[in-house]
Formats: C-alpha cells, sequence, structure tokens
C-alpha cells in the first residue's frame, strides 16, 4: 500500500489533459519575457523614425511656446498636444509587445482558453494554508532564483550604462537627431545584452518549469489503476453489457435457423446453419453456428421448422472455425458445401 501511494510513474495523456483543461500548463516567464524583449527591441527598430519624428513634433511644439503668457486655456492645450503625441508614440510599440506576449504563451503550450483559473474558489480564502503557501519552500526557491536573476541582469545592464555615461561629455556636443540617433543604439546594444542574459536564464528556466510541471502531476500506481477503470468502466458491467450483447446475438442468429436450407453437423459437438440465396450473394451463408448447446438448441430449431441436418463431421468443423457469422463460406469450401446443397435440392425437387 505504501508503494501504491507513492506517486513514482509518470502521468498519463488524460492526466495532462485535465490538467491543461484547468489552466494548469507548463509556462516560463522567463521566456515569455525573452520574446516579448525580442519583438519589443525589434519594433522600436521599425518605428525609431516614427517615433523621432513625433518627438520633434513636441519639442517643436513646446519651442513654439516660448514667450506667450501660460493661461489655463494654453495649459490645458499643452496637455492635450502631449497626451496625444505621447500616445501616438507609445501605442504602435504597445501593440506590438502585447501580440508578442500571447504568441510567446501559445508558443509554449498552444492554445488555451479556459475560466477554471479565475473561477472564484473559497478554499483560496483560507488563511493558514495561504501562510503555508507563502512560506513554503517553493516560494523561497522561486525569491532566490528571481532574486539572483535581477541583480545578474541590472549589475551587467548597469555596467554597460555605465560606459555610455561616460561618452555624454562628447554627445553634448552633438546636434538633437545625432544625439537620439546615440541614444537609440546604445538603448539597442543594453536591449540586445539584456536579452542574451535573460534568453538563458530562459533555457533554464523551461528546462525547470517542465520538469516541476511534470513531477507535480506524477501518479501513483493506485491512481493509474482507478483511471484505467473510470476510462473503461466497472469490469462487472462491462461484462453484464458482453453478455447482454451476446444473448441479443445468439437469438437474432436462432431467428434465422428456420430459414436455413441445411444444417451440418459432426454430430453431436457442432452444428452450421447455412443458407444459399443466389440473388443476395455469390456463395452460400453462415446464418448460424455454436458447439455443444447452442448446436443441440439449432439443430432444434431446424427439426421444428423442417430443416434439413445433415451430417458431415469434417466440413462442420471447418465451417465453424473458419467462417464467421453472416459471412460467406471460402473458395476452397465451396466444392464440399455443394454437394451437401445439391443433396438437399435433389430431396426438395429444387
Amino acid at each position: 500500500m505504501a508503494d501504491d501511494a507513492e506517486k513514482t510513474e509518470e502521468p498519463t495523456s488524460k492526466k495532462i489533459e485535465d490538467a491543461r483543461k484547468e489552466g494548469n500548463v507548463p509556462k516560463s516567464q522567463d521566456a515569455s519575457g525573452v520574446m516579448t524583449l525580442f519583438v519589443a527591441i525589434l519594433a522600436f527598430l521599425m518605428l525609431f523614425p516614427y517615433m523621432l519624428s513625433h518627438i520633434l513634433s513636441i519639442f517643436k511644439y513646446y519651442f513654439s511656446l516660448i514667450g506667450m503668457t501660460i493661461d489655463r486655456a494654453l495649459m490645458l492645450d499643452i496637455a492635450i498636444v502631449t497626451i496625444k503625441e505621447i500616445f501616438l508614440i507609445i501605442m504602435p510599440l504597445s501593440i506590438a509587445v502585447a501580440i508578442a506576449g500571447v504568441i510567446a504563451a501559445i508558443s509554449q503550450f498552444g492554445f488555451l482558453f479556459t475560466t477554471k483559473s479565475i473561477t472564484p474558489d473559497l478554499k483560496k480564502l483560507d488563511p493558514i494554508k495561504g501562510m503555508k503557501n507563502l512560506f513554503s519552500m517553493k516560494k523561497l526557491i522561486d525569491g532566490i532564483k528571481i532574486t539572483f536573476k535581477s541583480f545578474t541582469t541590472l549589475g551587467i545592464g548597469f555596467v554597460f550604462f555605465f560606459l555610455f555615461i561616460m561618452e555624454l561629455p562628447t554627445v553634448a556636443l552633438f546636434g538633437f537627431t545625432d544625439q537620439m540617433i546615440w541614444l537609440r543604439d546604445k538603448a539597442i546594444i543594453i536591449a540586445f545584452v539584456m536579452l542574451l542574459i535573460i534568453f538563458i536564464f530562459a533555457v533554464i528556466d523551461i528546462v525547470i518549469v517542465r520538469k516541476q510541471y511534470f513531477d507535480g502531476l506524477k501518479m501513483s500506481k493506485q491512481e493509474i489503476k482507478d483511471e484505467m477503470k473510470n476510462m473503461d468502466g466497472d469490469p462487472l458491467i462491462k461484462g453484464k453489457i458482453r453478455q447482454i450483447q451476446m444473448e441479443a446475438s445468439r437469438k437474432r442468429m436462432m431467428s434465422a435457423v428456420p430459414e436455413a436450407d441445411v444444417v451440418i453437423t459432426n454430430p453431436t459437438h457442432y452444428a452450421v446453419a447455412i443458407k444459399y440465396d443466389e440473388q443476395k450473394s455469390h456463395a452460400p451463408i453462415v446464418v448460424a453456428k455454436g458447439m455443444d448447446n447452442i448446436a443441440q438448441q439449432i439443430k432444434k430449431i431446424a427439426r421444428e421448422n423442417g430443416v434439413h441436418i445433415v451430417q458431415n463431421p469434417p466440413l462442420a468443423r471447418s465451417l465453424y472455425a473458419e467462417v464467421e457469422l453472416d459471412k460467406p463460406i471460402p473458395s476452397e469450401l465451396f466444392g464440399a458445401v455443394a454437394e451437401v446443397l445439391a443433396y438437399i435440392y435433389k430431396m426438395n425437387k429444387k
């Protein structure tokens, strides 16, 4: 029992699918961050001329206000123009980043729409359980990982930023457009350096997240047995259904015996009823067959309905073993069956 309670088995496909339906999927925040940052850099490069034009437009507008008297109407106009230009600068980049975030999520676990994860659950309001989760080992490890990644990324980024700051006395002599180009180039360098660092962390994080995810879904031997039982159904119920199906099939088979042309027996253990209708089939068809008690029932019904019974042990055994119910006889048995039917037809003067 102790072994069954241990979750040592890999999760089944049903277990993974059920977890997915509940919104429980392996998602690496670092991987999403890498893709989002990469798209943000590309979008920034592509949109830089557009953004620069709007930045210059704002400065030109501000310079045009020199010497004007500041009143309420002018303040309102400044606020409207500023908000409008900032919106036009930020919105395209924000849309690109939002789309990148969606693509990053889909690329990790595919398209998934579920409300299970946002459904209110009163159990989550349990303060004792909340305190246990807050001070759990998993939370401690996650905190250490986040702290290490943040300090590493910001530390390396700060080194590059400090080196660029040293160039500011020279950059101050540039024109405004050249200053913006310098700022763009340095921002791209810092972004790609941080992107490389985050990418390294993302690869590690993906491995860790997926391992933790599948470890969390591991099952005990008893859970797998219960799942298989639920999927396949209770053996007792399946047996009862199979019994009912066999009984219905047997009744249907027995109802076809009165229409048969002949019943071939061995003579005690096997009985095979054959019917030949040249309008429906190119060969005689086995309409009923059985062993022992069923064979006796077939012969009884045949006698009651005037169906001829012919003893031919080798042929009876061959037909029983080789021909499925409601199927035509194989060509290798044509000769033997034809002789029997010819004998029956002769007796019936057909």
